[in-house]
């Protein structure tokens, strides 16, 4: 068992130095996570997963909010098409790693993204699917005219509260 964890980690640590060197603005730092902190400019990883292919992919997709200068976002959307970039930057940068990532991977990740905005995006009185405003941040329904908000955090259920 300790071998195979040895591996996994020699794989992991392998990519992230040739990652270091490639792209040395870009500092890295092991985590229980895979993340970028653009206020930290640094790509947090995880090398002590099980599965060591989704563990590159995953490190590649963080490099890949570096490499475009992910900060934030104020709208849903937005998030999404920021994980839709990464992805597609990671693709490109794989390559020169010769690290092939899976398609399905991406989708399946980008499904949980998808997810999280259709729950956000359903009115709480009448289920219908609406728009975030770009003013306010909030969302208002195309068929009863609700107002309701949405918690900041992705990483929580998608609660909606309404405002009127």
């Amino acid at each position: 068992m300790d071998a195979i964890i040895t591996a996994r980690e020699t794989q992991m640590d392998d990519l992230i130095n040739k990652l270091e060197k490639k792209y040395s603005k870009i500092k890295f730092e092991e985590s229980d996570k895979f993340y970028w902190s653009p206020s930290k400019e640094i790509v947090y990883y995880n090398s002590s997963t099980k599965d060591i292919d989704s563990s590159k992919w995953a490190l590649l997709h963080e490099v890949g909010h570096a490499l475009l200068q992910h900060k934030g976002y104020d709208q849903d959307f937005i998030l999404l098409r920021m994980e839709v970039l990464a992805w597609e930057k990671a693709k490109k940068i794989s390559k020169k790693f010769s690290v092939k990532i899976d398609e399905d991977h991406i989708q399946d990740c980008l499904d949980t993204y998808r997810d999280w905005i259709y729950k956000r995006s359903l009115c709480p009185k009448c289920s219908t699917i609406s728009l975030q405003n770009n003013k306010d941040n909030k969302y208002r329904c195309f068929n009863c005219s609700s107002v309701w908000q949405v918690t900041s955090s992705k990483f929580c259920r998608p609660y909606r509260t309404l405002v009127k």
